[in-house]
């Protein structure tokens, strides 16, 4: 998008006026792949009922999938990989694109960029690509080998953000937490940590990381975030189970009893850290005792978030080829079961927030109705885990400032409270656009005009 903006073409959120239409793809899991190819369909009737002339289909299908989109969907004009990105203007002016050298993408803090999150809330890619062997995931097959972004590159951009208003600053990889290995850092990411939290900011702001790899969580990581106030003391970091012998065939090694001495280490460094996870259910070979141990591992390790996926079978994934597999009611059963039982440990742990006074990200007016707005615990990272509802308008909140709320009510995920301060006082330089912004774009696809 930032591509496209910088070279005089203008980008509309509604599919029906553009001269080209752009769908942008995921294939991590079947879900993914099923979304990616019925949002390519619908795109494609523009091209009869709209202006389009074009319709590009991007990402991580396309690296699967790029011959079968070519035959099978023959309204495609053309395609591109992940590792192309520099070739979008030419493909949707319908040019011929050069020929790229066969090296991996990562964009620098120069890439032109076009926000589609709030203005007060942004992500920065600090590395791409992965060099886990998980049996189950084929993403290193498509993002290459894990590289970092240059560390002066990372600050660079994120001195920018903040100096033009953005409040949160969410650091994402495929494996955040080897950034910087590959650059010769021995404790990249709790360096940068350290540095992003040095940046002068006029007003508080919140970073956090995603996507944290178990064995990678380090004594120097935890030591970092529980230094600064203003690194959030969020955990992210998706363990995929709990029994010895599951964990092995993902190869990813590790059981129980290592993560829940991670936990306790965890938590003995950041007082009232929020530590999310998530588990797959249904992986080929998993027992039902493989499954009860993690009941029990759940129960026991009290997560404050966990999401549950079920396990897709990829035909490129190592984990394809393993026999024992679990029929889908199995998988179901089994989803739904931890689901219910992380819901109890979630509105337990709720409950007790109930009368407490917290600082809270306001994003806006509720997507459930305009009697409400919407607002964030540093806790709650955006998009995946739950939001604040805030009961009392009269208190004058305004999307982007962080106030305090007084929690009244605690619901499974969801909390409810008021604020209770002053609004903050923002100047006009903090409320500039740092890169331009595309509101209320689709997650899946772009039209350009």
């Amino acid at each position: 998008m930032g591509q496209l903006a910088a070279n005089g073409h203008e980008l509309t959120a509604q599919p029906s006026e553009a001269d080209v239409i752009v769908v942008n793809t995921c294939s991590f899991i079947d879900p993914a792949k099923q979304e990616s190819v019925d949002t390519i369909l619908e795109m494609a009737e523009y091209k009869k009922t709209g202006k389009a002339q074009r319709l590009v289909v991007a990402g991580c299908l396309v690296e699967r999938y790029r011959s079968d989109i070519r035959k099978n969907i023959p309204e495609v004009d053309a395609v591109l990989g992940t590792n192309e990105l520099e070739n979008i203007t030419a493909l949707c002016e319908g040019l011929t694109p050069r020929q790229l050298a066969p090296e991996p993408y990562l964009y620098h803090d120069l890439t032109a960029r076009v926000f589609t999150t709030p203005r007060h809330s942004a992500y920065i890619k600090i590395a791409e690509g992965c060099d886990h062997p998980c049996s189950f995931c084929v993403i290193p097959q498509f993002r290459g080998q894990f590289r970092s972004r240059r560390f002066e590159s990372v600050i660079s951009e994120a001195t920018r953000m903040l100096a033009m208003g953005v409040r949160e600053i969410n650091l994402i990889g495929q494996d955040t937490t080897v950034y910087g290995q590959d650059l010769g850092m021995k404790d990249g990411l709790a360096d940068l940590l350290a540095r992003l939290a040095a940046i002068p900011s006029e007003l508080p702001k919140w970073i956090r990381f995603l996507y944290a790899y178990p064995n990678k969580i380090t004594q120097r990581l935890l030591d970092t975030i529980a230094a600064h106030d203003s690194l959030v003391k969020y955990i992210d970091m998706p363990l995929q189970h709990a029994s010895a012998a599951v964990l092995k065939r993902m190869k990813r090694g590790a059981n129980a009893e290592i993560f829940l001495n991670l936990l306790k280490q965890i938590r003995a460094t950041i007082p009232g850290v929020a530590i999310r996870t998530s588990m797959i259910v249904g992986f080929p070979g998993e027992t039902d005792r493989d499954f009860e141990e993690l009941c029990q591992f759940a129960q026991a390790a009290q997560f404050d978030r966990l999401g549950v996926f079920s396990y897709s079978d990829e035909e490129t994934s190592g984990s394809y080829h393993l026999d024992g597999k679990v029929d889908q009611r199995t998988i179901s059963h089994r989803k739904r079961k931890l689901l219910a039982l992380q819901r109890r440990i979630s509105h337990a742990r709720n409950r007790r927030m109930v009368g407490q006074e917290l600082p809270v990200l306001v994003e806006g007016v509720s997507k459930e109705t305009e009697l409400l707005w919407e607002a964030r615990l540093s806790t709650q990272a955006p998009e995946i885990d739950g939001i604040c509802y805030i009961n009392d308008l009269d208190a004058g909140g305004t999307p982007g400032e962080i106030r305090t709320l007084r929690i009244t009510e605690a619901h499974d995920y969801d909390l409810v409270g008021g604020l209770i301060d002053r609004p903050e006082r923002v100047s006009a330089a903090t409320n500039a656009n740092p890169f331009p912004i595309l509101p209320s774009i689709s997650v899946s696809s772009l039209a350009v005009r």
